[in-house]
């Protein structure tokens, strides 16, 4: 039985590429896209420290099907730990600001502060999640919202998705 709630997907067939993308912390929020562009799976997962993230990176990106790609939002020792393994493992990572996402797909009214740009990542991410199809929260962290978005800016850097679908717009 899988216990890793990152790494298990019952419903993946494996045919198609995915992308991982982490809001870095060791409080990880994480989304997963296929090769559609579509959100397969999101959630947070708490590592509790460095050293477990540092034992648990490598069967996260392992246990995934066809990743190509990780998106991280931030930096530091957390991010060199993920760009490492993810290294080892001949997967392509980006380190992505939150500004660089957030001028893509934001509008400039909507990015004043912080917080005001963490609630608009959180309607966005809302709207992805039904867009996919992926189930409904019942609660969603803030973590999880910007890495949902950011996997979401992801999907059209490398090109899955042309533009911003319709449905998306704001």
């Amino acid at each position: 039985m899988c216990q890793d709630p990152i790494a298990c997907d019952f419903d993946y067939n494996g045919v198609m590429p995915s992308l991982l993308a982490i809001d870095l912390g060791l409080r990880t929020g994480f989304a997963i896209y296929g090769g559609d562009g579509k959100l397969r799976r999101y959630g947070s997962h708490n590592f509790g420290s460095a050293a477990r993230l540092r034992r648990g990176v490598h069967g996260v990106l392992a246990d995934l099907m066809d990743l190509e790609w990780v998106y991280i939002e931030g930096g530091g020792h957390l991010a060199d730990i993920w760009m490492r393994e993810a290294g080892r493992l001949g997967i392509a990572v980006r380190v992505v600001s939150a500004e660089t996402w957030r001028r893509a797909l934001l509008y400039e009214r909507e990015q004043r502060s912080g917080d005001q740009a963490k609630r608009v990542a959180d309607t966005l991410a809302r709207q992805v999640i039904a867009w996919s199809g992926a189930p409904r929260p019942t609660a969603l962290r803030h973590d999880t919202a910007e890495a949902i978005v950011l996997g979401l800016w992801g999907v059209l850097d490398v090109g899955w998705l042309g533009r911003l679908p319709n449905d998306l717009r704001h």
